[in-house]
């Protein structure tokens, strides 16, 4: 196995991480407090759901360079999503969206294949756009978890770790 394999096998795992343990975060979710914001002008605990769980399906499509319109209407699709079971499956099957897709590529294209996305005058590579979707993940399930966390949910590091 080369090592441009062992490194994306461990992007990928590491993606598995976040995922799974978003999942476990949103299974503990009670209806009641889908619209708790920390702070007025933060985003909802439901926004910040629906943000997160898009992030491999979402990300995936900018380094495909879709266009902005075509990234709103997928947004919009899990922003209509009200139930942790939703996000979850939408979740799951943004990951493979996104395996399948780097999957597909050789190893000279993932390393090397440079596209630009709608909000970006740079291009970057497929390497560099997949460990910024999983940089991405954790971002905002560091900031679920602080929500949980200040609603005086029973969550702790052990939560992060599946």
């Amino acid at each position: 196995m080369s090592n441009v394999s062992v490194l994306r096998d461990e992007l990928f795992h590491q993606m598995k991480v976040g995922i799974q343990s978003t999942i476990l975060l949103l299974q503990k979710v009670k209806e009641d407090d889908w619209e708790y914001k920390p702070v007025p002008n933060m985003r909802s605990l439901h926004e910040l759901a629906c943000h997160l769980v898009a992030i491999p399906e979402v990300d995936l499509l900018i380094m495909q360079e879709k266009e902005e319109e075509t990234i709103r209407q997928v947004e919009q699709k899990y922003n209509r999503m009200n139930t942790s079971t939703l996000l979850a499956q939408a979740m799951e099957q943004g990951y493979q969206l996104c395996i399948d897709y780097l999957s597909s590529l050789s190893e000279e294209e993932f390393l090397t294949k440079k596209t630009t996305p709608f909000y970006h005058d740079q291009a970057g590579t497929q390497a560099h756009w997949f460990t910024e979707s999983v940089t991405h993940i954790f971002h905002h399930r560091s900031q679920l978890f602080t929500y949980l966390k200040i609603r005086g949910y029973e969550v702790n590091m052990f939560d992060l770790y599946v």
